[in-house]
């Protein structure tokens, strides 16, 4: 991804996009974006983007496999994370859900993925540590709580499904305390154009809108302009 398409991802919200990719899929319908409400650590940051990194984990009771293969696995999944291509996020599906108990989002792991360099994290999962996590790092979650159970590493770099949107390795993600959304690969090269486009016909009824002496006959006259700017 270029950096000039990188910065105006990170300038606008996930709403943004989700009408953007439709601008420039030229219809309605696009559905690769979360269901139900997400819990955000930093809802003043901005978007998070990147390529997802996934896991899945559980934490509602013990590992049923030896303690040796949960430790590399645990190994494994922090040096897939450690070696992401940047810019990255971490995605990760909890299994237990809709009974999730364990954080595994807490000030040690938010620092540790910071530290990797990346972006943010996407789960259906547990976040907990409010007051101590460092700024920057944007936790897009399920719930708060305030244990980390029986915490494990289920599965490294497999598809997920969370808020009901999956993502697999890869996938470009966007998202801020709105939801997520997986960006089709097939919009990436118009997808600035598009996002350009969107703002400039949205100017077209809030700029009246927020004029001095606006009414009906004002916005019956926007509403047209940005109805044809649209098709």
């Amino acid at each position: 991804m270029d950096t000039a398409l990188l910065d105006l991802l990170r300038s606008v919200d996930t709403p943004t996009v989700c009408n953007a990719i439709e601008v420039a899929e030229g219809r309605r319908g696009f559905d690769r974006f979360t269901r139900g409400t997400v819990i955000c650590t930093e809802p003043e940051a901005g978007a998070i983007v990147g390529y997802a990194r996934t896991a899945s984990l559980s934490a509602i009771a013990p590992p049923t496999e030896p303690p040796e293969v949960i430790r590399a696995r645990r190994m494994d999944y922090y040096r897939y994370m450690a070696e992401a291509p940047k810019p990255a996020i971490a995605v990760v599906e909890d299994l237990d859900v809709p009974n999730a108990i364990g954080a595994y989002w807490g000030e040690i792991n938010v620092t540790v993925h910071k530290g990797f360099g990346l972006a943010g994290t996407l789960t259906n999962g547990v976040v907990r540590d409010l007051g101590d996590l460092p700024k920057g790092y944007p936790v897009i979650a399920g719930s708060v709580g305030p244990s980390h159970g029986y915490v494990h590493l289920r599965s490294v770099g497999q598809p997920v499904r969370v808020f009901g949107l999956t993502v697999a390795e890869g996938d470009l993600v966007h998202a801020d305390r709105h939801g997520a959304l997986v960006v089709p690969a097939e919009v990436i090269p118009v997808l600035a154009a598009s996002i350009r486009k969107l703002l400039e016909t949205e100017k077209l009824v809030l700029e009246p809108a927020r004029a001095e002496g606006f009414d009906f006959a004002a916005f019956e006259a926007a509403w047209s302009a940005f109805e044809k700017a649209r098709t």
